[in-house]
Parts: C-alpha cells; structure tokens; sequence
C-alpha cells in the first residue's frame, strides 16, 4: 500500500515517488540504528561484585568492576614484544625458528611440605606437553627429598635434578624466600646447565602443548583474571613504603607468578632484584599485598618482557577468568581457590 496516493499527473507521480523512497530510507535507518544499539548492549557482560585479586594472602575489594571486553587475540604489546597464542601463526614461525636450533630447557619448581603430593601429576603432564622433542631438565627445590619417591620414568633427552633446601614451614615464609632461593639455584647448578629456565608453580597441570613460541629473553605470563580488565582493578602494591609501590601511571598488564622465565642471565637478575627488594621490605617490616607477586609485577615494569605469553599458558575455572582459545597450563590451586566450600571438598582441595 502506497503511503501517499499517487498523483493524477505524471510531475506529481514522481515527485510523490521521490518523497516516498526519502522516507522508507529514513525508517530503514532508524531499524538499523536500533538493532546495532541493541546488539551493542548486550555484549556488555554484567559487573562482578566483588573482585578479589587471587593470591595467597590476597586482598579483596568492594568496588564494583565491569568486565571490558577481551581483544581479539592481539598478536604484539604496546612495546613491541610478541604477544603469544599458541594456535597463532607467529607461534607456529617461532616453534620452527627454536627446533632448527636446538635448545636447552629448565623447568624449576619449588617444593615444600604437603605439596610434594603435586610433584607426579606435574611431571607426567609436563612429559607429555612441555617442551616436547627438546632437552630439558627439571628443577625440584625441597626441602624434603625423600618425599619425592618414586619418580616417574622421564623419555629421552629428559632428567631430572633434586636440589635441597632448609625447611621452610609456612607460605607466608616461602614467600619471602622464594626469590632467593631461586636466584641461588639458578646461579649454581642451573646456569652452566641450561639456556632457557622457566619457574613454575607446583600445584598446576599442564593440559594442551607448550612449545618453542614461549621462549625468548624475558618472558612473562598474563594473568587469566585481569586479561582485559581496566587498569585501576590491578592489584598492584598501593603503600608507597613498599619497594613494590606501583604509581597510578605505571603498568601495561598484571602478570601471575605461575609461570615465568627467560634466559639464565635475565633470570637470574630477576630473581636477584626481588629478592633484594623483599629482604629490603622485611627489615622495614613491611610485606606487599601480593608477596612475591608483587615484586615480580613491579620488576617487570621496570624491565619490560621481551615475550608475554597469553592466558592460555595460565588458566584456572573461575567466573573471573578471561575466555581463551585453548588451555595449555592450569594451575589447580588457584582453581581450587574459586570454589565454595562445598565444591572444595568435594574436589579434595
């Protein structure tokens, strides 16, 4: 049906015509407009209550966040350095540039007290996706060898190296020793044994391939978390009397000490330097909201990653996390961290 009759002369006829095309491309205008709003408001995902920052002795906070919306798998930072997705074809350039060349690889774990128990599911999973057709060597500091019995049997170009150390009772106290400890493993034996050392938590499961693209000068890993969010929602240390005060115009990414490595040198001028700052903060009686987190993150603003892997290469099930294409590391502690009481228990966390 015509919205106008039509005019009896044919001048009328077009001009009428003309008035009508004007105005159903004005309605088909307004429908558009109205669909793309719609569709634009409901990408916006619902705010979070209550965020916490996930840690051992972490802070939480009751501000409200809005969740930003992920980008589709950046390829670079801000400064330049690779952005890693394993799927990604610069990984697959990556993983063929190393093999050529042939490396050698340190995987370092930490283990004290009950968590020797993590020790078998890691290395099975590691087996089978760290790394695979390279030399690497693992690296267990604990302080209690004889736990760690049996072992798994390793595959070729695999070993694996116990390196004791005094009992150090209490997380909060591992916290405070973990950068030392590190940097003197890494200065003795560790150097003269490998190129490349990654240190890792314990209590995590390696579940997709973690190939060549992760190596690199220094390298960090984004937190699952905080990928996308807005940067005032970043837990970095607020007191300034912390050596790992961190100003409200500082920092790119919050990066978790799930996994971390690089070279040995820049390693172990990592782990030098935080724990220098730690010491530094404990005879001022001072203890940063994310323990050694927070010195990490604070180094890494100074010292720039020259490679940061995406929250695939650290991931945990939790309302919080950011969506990935794959997951290739998922730390169980964390995870079970998220749960209610009741799902922790029936977990066995």
């Amino acid at each position: 049906m015509a919205l106008f009759p039509l005019c009896k002369t044919p001048t009328g006829t077009v001009r009428v015509a003309r008035l009508q095309l004007v105005l159903y491309c004005f309605l088909l205008s307004l429908i558009i407009y109205f669909l793309h709003g719609r569709k634009t408001a409901a990408s916006v995902k619902s705010p979070h209550p209550n965020f916490r920052a996930l840690d051992r002795g972490r802070i939480g906070t009751d501000m409200m966040v809005v969740k930003a919306a992920v980008p589709q798998t950046p390829m670079e930072t801000p400064w330049g350095a690779p952005l890693v997705w394993g799927n990604a074809r610069n990984s697959a350039w990556r993983r063929a540039k190393f093999v050529q060349q042939g490396i050698r690889a340190g995987l370092l774990v930490l283990v004290v007290g009950s968590y020797s128990h993590f020790v078998r599911g890691f290395l099975t999973s590691a087996e089978l996706y760290f790394l695979p057709g390279q030399m690497v060597t693992y690296y267990i500091l604990t302080d209690s060898p004889h736990s760690l019995d049996p072992l798994i049997e390793l595959g070729p170009q695999r070993q694996l190296k116990v390196v004791p150390v005094a009992e150090l009772p209490g997380w909060d106290r591992l916290a405070h020793r973990r950068m030392a400890l590190l940097a003197d493993a890494i200065r003795n034996p560790i150097s003269s044994e490998v190129e490349f050392i990654f240190c890792a938590d314990i209590d995590q499961k390696f579940v997709g391939p973690v190939g060549e693209e992760i190596l690199g000068d220094l390298v960090a890993t984004l937190h699952p978390e905080l990928y996308g969010m807005p940067r005032n929602t970043f837990p970095y240390e607020v007191e300034d009397v912390s050596s790992a005060y961190v100003e409200e115009d500082e920092g790119d990414y919050y990066y978790t000490s799930e996994l971390y490595g690089g070279l040995v040198s820049e390693m172990y001028r990592l782990a030098r330097t935080c724990s220098l700052l730690i010491l530094q903060d404990l005879e001022n009686k001072v203890v940063a909201r994310g323990l050694e987190e927070s010195y990490l993150n604070r180094y890494l603003i100074d010292h720039r990653p020259t490679c940061v892997l995406s929250p695939e290469y650290s991931w945990w099930d939790s309302a919080l996390a950011v969506d990935v294409p794959v997951q290739r590391l998922v730390s169980l502690g964390r995870q079970c961290e998220s749960y209610d009481i009741k799902t922790r228990e029936r977990n066995e966390c």
